[in-house]
């Protein structure tokens, strides 16, 4: 609450020097964009917030049941961005205020909120180079990199949300090839501490290296648009981006990587296991055309946890297997969109999880863009090909 309340201190008195000032910045831009006079920082200041109605029907093996309803802020954040000192210095922190956001407390976070997503600076060194350090997420999975503000459908899929690698602490170092003829070759690089976001009490285990490399043969996208779903700017011509992503996270102690639970013995110490993420995706885009594919594959030493003498189970069970999560959609010239989703989850044996498949077709009508939307979404879902499952869920975005 102290933090809340000193973010909110900061930005009465800024509002209030500059109540009689008209600003030239617009909806979506920013709340609040300002540049020191000596031109030795900037910030930019951007609420945004999701509201959800979720009604879901799980099947008895009979029949679909009665419904339950939930209403939700989904996401709550405040993000801040700029430069300080020079321009090739660049920040970034976003601070999650939703109850999903600050979830996940427990003795490695000393028992708190855990209120920051990013927490990042990013040093332009050299033409066509950055060095990261901090808190921010790792360059994995397309989906995950995408921004939960410019999502085609309500949420990400079910390959993201058992496979990501999620945010880490550490260092990454990123840098942009350009062979000719528009073709670009992205690299980057990433050395964190395995554990996931907001660890305080650490580092348990090993480290986490993790690689990507990017590849635009038809040029940039417009407006970043490779990690933007939808094609809100109507690529004039195609645009393609392949990506390929290795993850190692050497004596892992979380049951997904970076995720997941911990996976304590008898003695409280923590079983420790090597675990290998592969990803493999490409997003596509040309005149209000937009295809998103994505492949998981996740693997470890030892899938099952065992007590101090070597033997014993403790319980605990990496999530291991793969995916494939395919997305479309057409934007038509009204800023109407129609998406659609299949995503099919196939885990090894050991972790006793059925194979899943989803089936989701969506609606989108973009007022401002991705910064001020409604959307709505029809889920379909089997286990081990049984009924499982049917969700609709409506959502509204705005971003400031």
């Amino acid at each position: 609450m102290k933090l809340l309340l000193s973010i909110a201190l900061l930005l009465c008195l800024t509002l209030t020097i500059h109540a009689q000032e008209i600003s030239d910045t617009s909806f979506g831009k920013g709340l609040i964009n300002f540049t020191a006079k000596d031109s030795s920082f900037s910030v930019r200041f951007s609420p945004r917030f999701q509201l959800r109605s979720i009604s879901s029907w799980d099947h008895d093996g009979s029949q679909y049941t009665s419904p339950e309803h939930n209403f939700i802020v989904r996401r709550a954040r405040l993000k801040f961005d700029g430069f300080a000192y020079s321009p090739k210095l660049k920040y970034k922190i976003e601070l999650g205020l939703s109850n999903r956001d600050l979830s996940g407390a427990n003795q490695f976070n000393q028992n708190t909120p855990r209120y920051i997503l990013d927490a990042v600076v990013m040093w332009r060194f050299a033409k066509n180079w950055e060095l990261w350090a901090g808190q921010a997420k790792l360059p994995g999975n397309l989906e995950r990199v995408v921004s939960s503000g410019n999502l085609q459908l309500i949420d990400r899929s079910l390959l993201n949300s058992r496979f990501n690698i999620d945010r880490d602490l550490g260092l990454q170092l990123r840098h942009k090839s350009d062979l000719g003829n528009n073709f670009i070759i992205r690299e980057k690089f990433a050395i964190s501490q395995g554990e996931g976001r907001n660890v305080t009490e650490g580092n348990e285990g090993g480290l986490q290296y993790t690689g990507r490399l990017e590849f635009l043969p038809f040029g940039e996208f417009k407006a970043k648009g490779d990690y933007v779903q939808s094609d809100l700017k109507r690529e004039a011509r195609p645009k393609l981006m392949l990506g390929f992503t290795y993850n190692y996270n050497q004596n892992a102690v979380r049951s997904r990587s970076g995720l997941g639970d911990y996976m304590f013995k008898n003695d409280g110490s923590l079983y420790e296991t090597n675990i290998t993420t592969l990803f493999v995706d490409a997003m596509f885009k040309y005149q209000g055309f937009s295809f998103m594919g994505e492949y998981a594959k996740r693997d470890t030493d030892q899938a099952i946890a065992v007590d101090t003498d070597g033997i014993t189970p403790t319980g605990d069970i990496v999530l291991i297997g793969n995916a494939v999560n395919l997305q479309a959609g057409y934007l038509f010239k009204t800023n109407y969109e129609i998406a659609g989703r299949f995503t099919s989850l196939n885990y090894d044996s050991v972790t006793g999880n059925l194979p899943t498949k989803q089936y989701t077709l969506g609606g989108s009508r973009y007022i401002v863009g991705h910064k001020l939307k409604i959307q709505t979404d029809l889920s379909y879902t089997t286990l081990n090909s049984n009924k499982d499952n049917i969700t609709f869920r409506l959502g509204f975005d705005i971003h400031f």
